[in-house]
């Protein structure tokens, strides 16, 4: 019988990502995981992860000087598996309106913005943890326990996502937890930060088949 492979999984590292606690997770789940910030092995991978923490016009400047924007598109495009997480989901959307107005990948459908004045008198950033509930399932959320609580930290979030929204939590507004259009996924949150529930979540990614 033929033994099983394991999944494997490219973290893009551009400077700016809590990049080793994602790749602890993601190795307590079984997956080969690479750190790269090599725009060839992003091409060559079968699934990537974008992590982030910090400016998105930062983000989107270091992406471009090392061509990577170009080769996440590209990947994007062939229908693997690719994951956005906080910072790293915002990049996929249209553009930023953090400090100024910043063109982003245009993976997943929405804007960035600011939650500031459209909380209420909650606090930014909203940090720590909040339930997380499914509005659409495409497989994602099989192993998931629907209300699960999951760990934001994050002062912006995308707007007009649609029908691209797969489950969100609340927060004065309603906040886009998890996003996907085709094979492409966004958490705000960040999954290995989020115990059980979060494993869950990566787990069902990176089990997400190679179209």
């Amino acid at each position: 019988m033929k033994r099983k492979s394991k999944p494997t999984a490219v973290i893009i590292d551009y400077g700016a990502g809590n990049l080793y606690s994602l790749a602890r997770s993601l190795e307590y789940l079984g997956v080969d995981v690479t750190v790269t910030g090599s725009a060839q092995k992003v091409a060559a991978a079968e699934r990537i992860i974008i992590p982030g923490v910090g400016a998105f016009g930062k983000a989107m400047e270091r992406l471009e000087k090392s061509s990577l924007d170009k080769a996440v598109l590209d990947f994007a495009a062939t229908g693997r598996p690719l994951l956005g997480i906080c910072l790293g989901m915002q990049l996929l959307a249209e553009k930023s309106f953090e400090f100024g107005v910043t063109k982003g990948l245009g993976i997943i459908s929405g804007e960035v913005s600011p939650m500031k004045g459209e909380i209420g008198g909650l606090k930014t950033p909203h940090m720590g943890w909040n339930r997380l509930f499914i509005r659409r399932n495409d497989g994602l959320f099989n192993s998931f326990k629907n209300g699960s609580f999951v760990y934001y930290i994050h002062s912006y979030y995308v707007k007009g996502g649609g029908d691209e929204v797969k489950a969100f939590s609340e927060y004065g507004v309603e906040i886009p937890g998890v996003v996907a259009k085709n094979n492409a996924y966004g958490m705000q949150f960040h999954p290995e930060k989020s115990g059980e529930a979060g494993l869950r979540l990566l787990k069902a990614f990176c089990e997400k088949p190679c179209l």
